[in-house]
């Protein structure tokens, strides 16, 4: 046991554990920031970062055999290859339970900066369109906050992580503090202009991205290399992640104490009283418990781990999980049901072509059931995509022999337009994390049991997302190959929120305004978990504008002793 203890514990080294760290570092607390996978340093441990497909013994697919062994269920996520399948968990020794009815793809990354690495780097704010849905119709708690309470945390995230994207002055997806946008593909301009001559309240966009486009030199990053090989770590620091941006910050207060290999096991609570004093934690490495103790602990581990790890912390006063006197904890989880709404050619392009990479796409905001419920859904759906046009490798999936067929390859072939639809995921209390207490991962831990369906809402959102894509291709003269309105399995969009969720009433919720737990003033948490509702836009920003927010709340009450 540490005889030391600090000001604060922030679980978690991902998105929202950095920024925990860095803020409330700057705020002159004295952190412990704890992660339980192994170390990785920003441009060293990217091992296989600059590596061409022939240094690799699968050449970049990766052995099938361990990837069925391994990774059994992190292979289906489009973002894993050889080059950054380490990155990935080991399926095999972090296993989780379904229900019979459940298809849900749990991806995840142990190892400090978690998916901060890998992730997508698409960021948008929601705004009162969001914020206000589950009070106005009914399903799920209504929010704490509005939009005009995380505005100025967005302004701050954005400005330090960097974003590049294009004003649009559109209501139901604010804009905010963006770096110069990349550019539209011939294809992708001319679909902008198709959907706001035919349908002027929709917008086709460039993706806003956390990527720069301009370098912050005085932090040691770069401008994007449009390489897009962002999973595989950047050494250039052109993307925002943990390595590369918030915990340098945090390690140059002095202040910042940081574990890897670190599992925290248990919170424990003093009932007494009425407070959390620290963590138990199991050494990965030696196998041995550890404690540590602070005057307060953020929960950033993601979503349902940090879940996970409240249920695990059980005792007299809280039997059923750690902060929960309402009886949600576990509940209302949530992934956007996604889905290819429409994969198409356009012709008359063919003169066109584009040079080098992107390190994003398209976005076309969410456009019905805004000011009013106008449709026979609730809330509504986005679209990501783009145009691009396929290159030799095309060949390994079509027909063909001959003089004549290795000729077409040579060139590109047509132009695709493609869209993939992200629509909203009502919370539903039967969507829920239970622990399976009698069987255990590598570490000790028991596993996590998902029970989670779409349900009628999110096919109907398929449905007309499907319908509306093709619409607006057929309209610009494109042709329309297919598209899907059946959602993938849960978590495909690696957009798995709720459990702990924010409320304003403490008996249906189990955190409040401020991401503090209504049961324990001294536990914050403000990961995934915390969503009340999920909106159809990625959810990543939006966990730092709230980390940032209640990190600097918290210092506040912390320096009043009001906590």
């Amino acid at each position: 046991m540490s005889n030391q203890t600090y000001d604060a514990i922030v679980v978690g080294s991902g998105i929202t554990g950095g920024w925990a760290a860095k803020t409330l570092c700057e705020q002159g607390l004295r952190v412990l920031l704890l992660e339980r996978g192994r170390n990785v340093n920003h441009r060293h441990d990217y091992k296989n970062e600059m590596k061409a497909p022939w240094e690799l013994p699968f050449r970049g697919k990766g052995d099938k055999r361990y990837l069925d062994s391994h990774k059994s269920v992190q292979q289906h996520n489009g973002h894993l290859d050889e080059w950054t399948q380490d990155y990935w968990v080991n399926d095999s020794e972090h296993p989780y339970q379904t229900a019979d009815d459940t298809a849900f793809n749990w991806y995840r990354g142990y190892h400090l900066g978690g998916r901060s690495i890998m992730w997508g780097r698409q960021c948008y704010r929601w705004s009162d369109t969001d914020f206000a849905a589950n009070g106005k119709d009914g399903h799920g708690t209504d929010w704490p906050i509005r939009y005009a309470d995380v505005a100025p945390w967005y302004d701050e995230v954005e400005a330090f992580i960097g974003v590049s994207g294009a004003s649009e002055n559109l209501p139901q997806l604010p804009d905010g503090q963006f770096q110069p946008p990349m550019a539209l593909t011939p294809v992708e301009q001319y679909m902008r202009e198709q959907i706001a001559a035919h349908y002027p309240k929709r917008c086709l966009t460039i993706g806003r991205t956390a990527n720069l486009t301009e370098a912050k030199l005085s932090e040691g990053r770069v401008a994007c290399q449009r390489r897009n090989i962002c999973g595989r770590g950047c050494s250039f620091g052109a993307y925002f992640s943990t390595q590369s941006s918030t915990l340098p910050a945090a390690m140059a207060t002095g202040r910042l104490t940081l574990k890897t290999d670190a599992v925290v096991d248990t919170v424990e609570y003093d009932a007494t009283h009425k407070k959390v004093t620290g963590v138990n934690v199991i050494n990965r490495e030696t196998k041995q418990r550890e404690r540590y103790r602070a005057r307060m602990v953020f929960l950033c581990a993601g979503a349902f781990n940090t879940v996970a790890l409240l249920q695990r912390s059980v005792s007299g006063s809280f039997p059923n999980g750690l902060a929960n006197h309402s009886g949600t904890l576990g509940k209302y989880i949530m992934d956007h049901a996604s889905t290819l709404g429409v994969a198409s050619i356009m012709p008359g392009f063919e003169k066109h072509y584009y040079y080098g990479n992107r390190p994003t796409g398209i976005v076309i905001p969410r456009f019905v059931n805004l000011a009013e419920q106008s449709e026979s859904y609730l809330r509504g759906f986005s679209y990501q995509g783009g145009a691009y046009r396929p290159s030799w490798s095309r060949g390994t999936k079509q027909a063909g022999l001959g003089e004549a067929f290795k000729q077409d390859l040579r060139g590109p072939g047509d132009w695709k337009f493609v869209l993939t639809t992200f629509a909203e995921c009502l919370p539903a209390e039967h969507n829920a994390i239970t622990l399976d207490w009698h069987n255990k991962d590598a570490d000790g831990l028991p596993q996590l049991r998902i029970d989670f369906t779409f349900g009628e809402n999110e096919h109907k959102l398929l449905r007309a997302a499907k319908e509306e894509a093709a619409a607006m291709v057929s309209k610009a003269g494109g042709r329309v190959l297919f598209g899907s309105d059946r959602p993938n399995p849960g978590g495909s969009a690696i957009h798995e929120m709720g459990g702990a969720r924010m409320g304003k009433d403490k008996t249906s919720s189990v955190l409040n305004a401020y991401n503090q737990a209504h049961d324990i003033d001294n536990l914050f948490i403000t990961d995934g978990a915390a969503m009340a509702s999920s909106a159809c836009q990625n959810p990543s920003l939006t966990y730092m504008a709230l980390t940032a927010r209640a990190a600097t709340f918290a210092a506040s009450q912390l320096k009043q002793n009001k906590i």
